[in-house]
């Protein structure tokens, strides 16, 4: 699935359609897949009307040469093909003279004609099931040894016409076949019993150990897992031997998923290994999985647990890494930067030994601190440390992330020449990398450099880009600081009803996160949109809200939510109290040299003064505004 979104969304410069068949089910396990992206389009099949269902009873009937009761098929099969097909297949296998009554659903119809079929043909066609929709016919032999001639058995099932040939195989050199339908395949496997599923998933798992490559060992994991659940569920608990064999493999797999930035399969195999067999390193890299995804709760959880018990076994690599994690789940869920300094200080003295790409991660870790306190000089300090890192492990993927803080640190401090060769340096790296989250963050890096030129449009376009690939890894947290982003870009063109759906939605998903590093921030822009609305309650409730969420070393959103209120209060006219915030909020970003910050202040403030008629105080900001830019400030 997240393969046919990437395709759909990157391939532009060529004619494609993809076309996917899936049942409604799809919707409730990925409720957003495919729906309101670019160029897609969701269609329900309905049910076929009655004349075209009556044509199509009347068609196959004649090919298998059967009499039936149009109307008694009909009247089951209420529209649906899939059971018109079954049931005139059901009726030309029956014995001749002998007329049964039709079942009631689909999946009993399917279940009578398996129940039909000679003892070892119904045996083939249910240990195929174990496999899944397609299978293997060595694999297929392999869990048949009983069966003296399982060609011939195939060769009974395609003409019966459950299973077809399939083209392509993901072992070279092995025939592949599939079920013609996904419902023969779930009810040939329900007629198992849960001891022989397991049998047979064991059985196939170590086919595949003996013949698949590394490619298939996720597969292969699904497979002894599933076994060790079968046998859990049928003895209280899998025997020891095969959960840890099958935790090693979701392991590899897990890790597998990781380096490839699946990171949500990643978390769901690298959990399930830990729940099978337990180990601090398994620990770890199922934290690991949760911190790619953002799910930083998770993180403070997991990786507290994780650098403590390696603190005690003296495995100081994993101590430090998840030290690193730690730091940034602790700026996130509880914005205190002190804490967060100290574990990655910590870090970064436990991986002083380690190889230059595990550095890496404590020295990046270090400037996000350092950026959040608004510490220019350490953020140099560390920045400079983790480009040297990412370039002597010739890593792409860490480069491209340091040049990222790089680049945002100029614009900042609105230096766009400077800033400009490091944003297209990252398009550049990310492309070398191949990296999803490369090129997210590459189109974030454009978004942000447009934005602050005033280029509203062009940086939306941008943010947008990253908001998809984002939401295509599910990187909830990251998915909704681009959704905070589009809304800014979109107060900015004037569309206030559709920012204000942005905002109530990037609101509502970092609540859900609890990730105060952002919060605040949607916060104080919605209390900024309610002014424009004249909906002063709502605006003084956001902008307070802000004030509440806003970390106690956030200076950066110190100064921002200040000012938020201070738009708020001017709005209610309480111009004492509102004159006292934006000018504080001034001061707090000229001395943490946040330039681009106070430029839109000065904005705000300006049009303040201008409205109460303050010709000097305009002037002055005026002034101060052209030193910085002539151009507007935009939406912050």
């Amino acid at each position: 699935l997240e393969l046919i979104e990437h395709l759909a969304a990157w391939v532009r410069t060529a004619p494609v359609l993809l076309l996917c068949l899936a049942r409604p089910e799809l919707l409730d396990e990925r409720p957003s897949w495919g729906g309101g992206r670019i160029r897609t389009a969701t269609l329900e099949l309905e049910a076929l009307p009655h004349d075209e269902a009556a044509n199509l009873v009347r068609e196959l009937a004649a090919k298998v040469d059967v009499p039936v009761d149009i109307d008694a098929v009909l009247a089951k099969a209420e529209g649906n093909p899939l059971f018109v097909e079954e049931t005139i297949r059901a009726l030309a296998e029956q014995p001749e003279g002998r007329q049964e009554r039709i079942p009631d659903t689909l999946q009993a119809l399917i279940a009578a004609r398996i129940d039909r079929l000679p003892t070892v043909s119904r045996r083939l066609v249910q240990r195929a099931a174990v496999m899944g929709r397609v299978f293997l016919r060595g694999a297929l032999a392999h869990l048949s040894s009983d069966v003296a001639d399982v060609d011939a058995v195939l060769d009974d099932l395609l003409f019966r016409d459950l299973v077809l040939r399939e083209e392509r195989s993901a072992i070279s050199g092995e025939q592949a076949f599939k079920f013609k339908h996904v419902l023969i395949r779930e009810v040939a496997y329900a007629g198992l019993s849960k001891g022989s599923r397991a049998d047979l998933h064991l059985l196939f798992a170590q086919w595949l150990g003996e013949h698949a490559g590394e490619e298939l060992v996720e597969i292969l994991a699904f497979h002894l897992d599933q076994a060790a659940r079968l046998l859990a569920e049928l003895d209280g608990a899998a025997p020891a031997d095969l959960a840890e064999e099958a935790a090693a493999e979701l392991t590899r797999a897990g890790r597998r998923a990781l380096s490839r930035e699946s990171f949500a399969s990643a978390r769901k195999l690298l959990v399930r290994a830990v729940e099978l067999a337990p180990t601090l390193d398994r620990r770890y890299f199922a934290a690991r999985a949760a911190w790619r995804l953002g799910d930083m709760t998770a993180v403070i959880v997991e990786m507290e647990e994780v650098a403590a018990a390696a603190d005690q076994a003296g495995e100081r690599r994993l101590q430090g890494r998840a030290l690193t994690a730690l730091a940034e789940g602790v700026l996130n869920q509880r914005a205190d930067a002190t804490a967060a300094r100290e574990l990655v200080e910590r870090a970064v003295e436990v991986l002083a030994d380690e190889k230059p790409e595990i550095r890496f991660e404590a020295f990046q870790a270090a400037t996000v601190v350092a950026t959040w306190v608004s510490d220019g000089e350490a953020f140099e300090h560390w920045a400079k440390l983790a480009l040297e890192a990412a370039r002597a492990a010739e890593r792409k993927d860490q480069e491209l992330q340091i040049t990222m803080a790089l680049a945002e640190n100029y614009i900042y401090r609105l230096e766009f020449a400077e800033a400009e060769p490091l944003v297209d340096r990252i398009g550049e790296l990310a492309d070398e990398s191949g990296s999803i989250v490369g090129r997210a963050l590459a189109w974030s890096a454009r978004g942000t450099l447009e934005n602050w030129r005033g280029n509203d449009a062009e940086s939306e376009a941008a943010y947008m880009v990253a908001h998809d690939l984002y939401a295509e890894m599910g990187n909830t947290h990251s998915e909704a600081g681009m959704t905070l982003q589009i809304a800014r870009r979109v107060v900015s063109q004037g569309d206030l009803a559709r920012a204000e759906s942005l905002l109530l939605e990037a609101v509502r998903m970092l609540k859900g996160l609890n990730d105060r590093s952002r919060l605040c921030e949607a916060q104080r822009s919605l209390a900024e949109l309610y002014v424009r609305l004249g909906r002063l309650d709502e605006a003084e409730r956001y902008a307070l809200q802000a004030r509440e969420s806003v970390g106690p070393d956030d200076r950066v959103s110190i100064s921002t939510t200040k000012l938020s209120l201070g738009i708020v209060r001017a709005a209610q006219g309480r111009d004492a109290e509102a004159e006292e915030l934006m000018q504080e909020a001034l001061e707090e970003m000229r001395r943490h040299d946040q330039l681009a910050l106070e430029r839109w202040a000065l904005g705000e403030v300006i049009e303040f003064h201008r409205s109460r008629g303050r010709e000097d105080a305009t002037l002055r900001y005026e002034e101060r505004l052209a030193e910085l830019t002539p151009s507007t400030a935009p939406i912050a």
